[in-house]
């Protein structure tokens, strides 16, 4: 089964999303902040990392360079996921390290399209 961690901190999307993802047949672990997901990223390995980038603790910028200077975590996808929507908000997401960024309101099929064509990568 593909293993998703969720990083997000807001309970209706967090819960919203993650059913979401499990009735597709997704696994889905759940990180609360950006250090729960940096732990959380490392055992078990996830196949892909949705990431807020508006996260208590450590933001979803520095979460997502940790997880990638991580020899262990560095391959992981991340998809960015923010409220924030202008050009430089996914400039900045894409050179702290995420690999794509979408937009909240969560739009649920363009979502699960970026996440496919990372996971059908192999």
């Amino acid at each position: 089964m593909t293993r998703i961690l969720l990083v997000e901190d807001n309970e209706m999307n967090r819960d919203m999303l993650s059913r979401r993802l499990e009735r597709k047949g997704f696994e889905v672990i759940i990180a609360v902040d950006g250090q729960e997901g940096v732990d959380k990223s490392k055992n078990p390995l996830p196949d892909l990392i949705l990431m807020d980038m508006d996260l208590p603790i450590i933001d979803g910028m520095e979460a997502t360079r940790r997880i990638k200077a991580d020899p262990e975590t560095k391959d992981i996808p991340i998809i960015a996921l923010t409220a924030h929507a202008l050009a430089d908000d996914r400039t900045k997401a894409l050179q702290a390290g995420c690999d794509d960024y979408d937009t909240k309101p969560i739009e649920f099929s363009r979502l699960t399209e970026k996440m496919d064509a990372f996971l059908n990568k192999g």
